[in-house]
């Protein structure tokens, strides 16, 4: 298939194209490679995607909607996977205005280029976020989200809200995916794991917000892309038993997904934080800090959706996830 990926600079969208281009799709890829965090490692990423033939870089944004209407025009993609974004809780509440830009327009510009263009199927990136002051866990795609805690999950939810109008509208299946903290080499400079391994390692103390209790459902990105590739293939349907009077937040009578991909196996972050010591071979020197502005204590995802759709369950062991991340960092920045 022709797909169309946003966000291939990026630790997931990388990943996607690279296992996408392997099976032998065609990926067009886009991403403006702006400097929220390394430029440098984005363009590694890319390096090994514009080696192949079946890989065309298109480096813009996506809230230019002059240029997204052009792509789409140009391209004819078959299917869209949308991951491109603005990200991160914290700095969403220094930099607003960064994810109505990227978060909202830029998906806006998505949804009409596949309202125009007969895009069979798209797929997009939410998150765990807009779970927000839910407490009952597991999370499940069943219950209600409007609580949320952050800008950043504000703009998922708003999402998720614009997809449904649009399948509505127009016919368009689009699957949603709640990613659950991802992981793994290549992950971005802005998460715990990639932050506390380079400060253990440069002997540096680490900030341990929520004094360590912090639970997340941490996903390896292998799985997060294995998540992805099929619901990607199983266009999103009606569900035909799908009630006003009983709404199913998670489905509904237009062609119209979501889905939780997390380990369904939340870690304590000073489990976590164990874990790297004893690959890393050293002790963490901690400041225990208190939950920040727009953090939720934990996050647990119910994944019986997936289960039964795609016939999928991450599986993957922090052990073996945080053991491959050290290794690929060791190697990258020859520590």
């Amino acid at each position: 298939m022709k797909i169309l990926i946003t966000g291939t600079a990026g630790f997931i969208g990388s990943h996607l194209a690279q296992r996408l281009l392997a099976r032998g799709d065609e990926i067009i890829g886009i991403d403006n490679v702006n400097d929220y965090y390394d430029v440098s490692l984005k363009e590694a990423r890319l390096a090994p995607l514009n080696a192949q033939a079946g890989f065309t870089e298109i480096r813009e944004d996506v809230s230019d909607r002059a240029v997204m209407e052009a792509v789409f025009r140009e391209h004819k993609p078959e299917r869209v996977v949308h991951l491109a974004a603005q990200a991160g809780v914290r700095y969403s509440i220094e930099n607003p205005n960064a994810y109505v830009d990227a978060n909202l327009v830029g998906f806006m510009n998505i949804l009409e280029g596949c309202r125009h263009n007969d895009v069979q199927h798209l797929v997009y990136a939410s998150s765990s976020s807009v779970y927000g002051a839910n407490e009952s866990m597991p999370f499940s795609v069943h219950d209600n989200v409007d609580h949320p805690l952050s800008l950043y999950a504000a703009s998922k939810k708003a999402n998720e809200l614009m997809a449904h109008t649009y399948s509505n509208l127009y016919n368009l299946p689009t699957t949603g995916l709640r990613f659950f903290t991802v992981y793994g080499p290549w992950g971005r400079p802005d998460m715990a794991l990639f932050i506390f391994t380079r400060k253990i390692l440069a002997g540096e103390p680490i900030d341990v917000f929520n004094y360590g209790n912090h639970r997340r459902d941490f996903t390896y990105i292998d799985d997060i892309v294995e998540g992805v590739v099929r619901t990607l293939d199983r266009v999103a349907t009606s569900n035909k038993d799908w009630s006003g009077t009983h709404p199913d937040p998670g489905t509904s009578m237009s062609p119209y997904r979501l889905y939780n991909i997390g380990s369904n196996n939340p870690v304590e972050l000073s489990r976590f934080i164990e874990v790297i010591e004893e690959r890393v071979g050293r002790k963490a020197r901690k400041n225990l800090l208190p939950l920040q502005p727009g953090d939720v204590p934990a996050t647990y995802a119910n994944v019986d959706a997936l289960i039964q759709d795609v016939g999928y369950k991450p599986a993957t062991p922090v052990e073996k996830g945080i053991a491959n991340f050290v290794d690929w960092y060791r190697d990258y920045y020859k520590v």
